[in-house]
């Protein structure tokens, strides 16, 4: 994996992609397996969060909206 270190693996049955290097512009690499895995391609976007604790959560954008569409009928049902 250039400019990173490979790591992959699995911890509490959370996947391990490896390390990636922020480059001049700003930009890293997600590791391939990653992109594989997750659908990830050229040109797609990304929704990316922050919490200043643990850090940053990059997904595709219709993951969270199935969970926020998840979420809000819950609380609809429950009302």
């Amino acid at each position: 994996m250039p400019g990173g270190k490979h790591v992959l693996g699995k911890i509490n049955q959370q996947r391990v992609f490896g390390t990636a290097k922020v480059g001049d512009r700003g930009q890293i690499v997600i590791p391939k397996e990653a992109r594989e895995l997750f659908g990830i391609k050229h040109g797609d976007t990304l929704l990316i969060l922050g919490e200043a604790e643990t850090g940053l959560i990059v997904s595709r954008p219709d993951v969270l909206n199935n969970l926020a569409d998840e979420l809000l009928n819950n609380v609809k049902k429950e009302d």
